[in-house]
């Protein structure tokens, strides 16, 4: 009688090279804006019953060929599909609150628009990260800035880059530089957030007057939300 013996084959698998190749997949290599209005829906665990509506500021192409809906939330410019915290927020879907349709995906014309976009303006990349897309803020989003005298400003986000490695930054007006009026997105006046701020926390225009005004209840939960994210 013969014995067979079975060698198995240990397979090393580099953890951070699965996370490249993840982050390339996932990188958004195109942007285009939301003008119609559409929203992302996402759900509390305080308030399992009922959702959420936040507008949608713009649609990113992935490396991957999918489409997703960007919103400024936290520190970014994220993927809602991304969104899976139950305490701040769980994305569900996408809704548009003129026929109150609700979507799993997001449009098919913006889709569209990506993909015929992308395939124009088929850009080289370089090893140095370059601007590949300058994108208006249409929806008076506003940053919480940590300042180098360890004091916060809330500044008004004039508009977004698109760079080559995927990452997008808000861009904020340099007070100390000369700007014509309006603040384009393109305009010398403006750096991007995390280039001189180790801390930035994005919001829409309503939190943000909340915010000028001293609102009570906004600063409270605004100072929660600070301790959490530490």
């Amino acid at each position: 009688m013969n014995t067979m013996s079975t060698h198995h084959r240990m397979q090393v698998i580099d953890l951070d090279t699965v996370r490249q190749q993840r982050r390339k997949r996932h990188r958004i290599v195109r942007l285009a804006p939301e003008l119609d209005g559409l929203e992302m829906l996402y759900q509390l665990a305080s308030d399992p019953h009922s959702l959420y509506g936040m507008p949608v500021l713009a649609w990113g192409l992935q490396e991957d060929g999918h489409v997703v809906g960007m919103v400024p939330w936290l520190d970014c410019l994220t993927r809602c599909d991304t969104l899976e915290d139950p305490e701040q927020g769980c994305f569900v879907g996408y809704r548009d609150p003129e026929s109150e349709l609700i979507m799993e995906s997001p449009p098919l014309h913006k889709v569209v628009e990506l993909e015929h976009a992308a395939a124009y303006f088929d850009y080289e990349y370089e090893d140095e990260p370059c601007i590949l897309q300058h994108l208006p803020d249409t929806q008076g989003t506003h940053a919480l800035c940590h300042a180098h005298d360890d004091s916060w400003q809330l500044k008004q986000v004039h508009g977004w880059h698109l760079y080559s490695n995927g990452n997008i930054e808000a861009l904020l007006h340099d007070e100390e530089q000369v700007c014509e009026e309006p603040i384009l997105p393109g305009d010398d006046c403006l750096y991007a957030g995390h280039s001189r701020h180790e801390a930035l926390y994005l919001f829409q225009r309503q939190i943000a007057n909340r915010i000028r005004s001293q609102d009570p209840a906004t600063l409270e939960a605004l100072s929660v939300m600070m301790v959490t994210q530490e």
